[in-house]
């Protein structure tokens, strides 16, 4: 029987992560695919409204580069299909919509977080591995002095981690607090702890 509204259940969050283990191989890829999902249902409470579902929020945001690994040429279309083959539209538009090339306007505040998240959560744990306290005392400040060093994290998008915020109509300085806030809890899982660069 189906539920109210005569749709079926969506994908389950272990149905989605055991698609991507299959597409990507490699522990970094998990990881900020893992790291985005964590941000992402953080943002479904913060910028989703009250009917925001976490649980597809998440998903959205551990799916995005799932195509990328094998199909880096191809990036987002293998994901995109695979999604609409299951009926997973809201999810398909939003992964449609944070590859940036293809125009797709944002429509959704689930569309602008993904966009809003992505690059920007890559370069926050990428600057965690950089620091011998990892996280636990990173700040927006040491996030926007690096996000100046065009060497560092050099394949992150300035544009669209500033972009991104002004999509949502919050500051800069403000998500990047929130993303830390999100990640801080997994940071063991995550390897940010800092404490890996210790002897």
């Amino acid at each position: 029987m189906l539920p109210p509204g005569g749709k079926e259940a969506g994908m389950t969050r272990d149905e989605a992560w055991a698609h991507l283990t299959t597409w990507c191989e490699t522990d970094s890829l998990r990881n900020h695919a893992r790291s985005v999902e964590i941000v992402m249902r953080a943002a479904a409470g913060r910028y989703g409204g009250p009917d925001a579902d976490p649980d597809v929020w998440g998903i959205a945001g551990m799916l995005h580069d799932a195509d990328y690994e094998k199909w880096p040429e191809d990036h987002p279309n293998r994901i995109v299909a695979w999604l609409r083959e299951r009926g997973e539209e809201e999810i398909a538009y939003a992964i449609s919509g944070h590859y940036t090339k293809w125009g797709v306007a944002w429509k959704s505040p689930m569309d602008k977080a993904l966009l809003a998240c992505d690059e920007l959560t890559g370069f926050i744990v990428a600057c965690c591995l950089v620091r011998p306290e990892g996280i636990s005392t990173l700040g927006a400040r040491s996030v926007r002095k690096k996000l100046k060093d065009k060497r560092f994290a050099a394949k992150v998008e300035r544009h669209e981690c500033r972009f991104g915020a002004e999509l949502l109509g919050v500051d800069l300085g403000e998500h990047i607090e929130f993303i830390v806030s999100a990640l801080k809890p997994h940071a063991e899982e995550l390897g940010i702890t800092g404490r890996q660069l210790h002897p």
